[in-house]
């Protein structure tokens, strides 16, 4: 169970953006996650005819390693780390580790 999904709002607490926060729109593997609008790069690109599409210097999102965010904790307004609770019906759900509270599923 992976203790940060796509969906939820996180906060980045290390390199060049710490302290914005952003949605994850993607896992592109095990331990990266792409955020909307963190670690933006400028990426030159040429123009393809057949494609359709014109040169130019685009901003791109680029991954980021997962440990270098926490989930966001409304309630507190800060940084939290997450747990797994198991529940009397045997589901596992994610939990704040401050509070306990549960993590609404995005």
């Amino acid at each position: 169970m992976n203790k940060i999904r796509k969906g939820d709002e996180v906060i980045v607490i290390a390199g060049r953006d710490k302290g914005k926060r952003g949605t994850i729109t993607q896992r592109t593997d095990d331990s990266h996650v792409l955020i909307e609008g963190i670690n933006t790069v400028k990426k030159h690109t040429k123009p393809n005819p057949l494609k359709g599409t014109t040169g130019g210097i685009v901003a791109k999102s680029m991954p980021i390693h997962q440990s270098n965010v926490a989930i966001f904790n409304a309630a507190s307004g800060k940084a939290d780390r997450v747990g797994i609770k198991l529940l009397a019906d045997g589901k596992k759900v994610r939990v704040f580790k401050s509070s306990g509270d549960e993590i609404k599923a995005a």
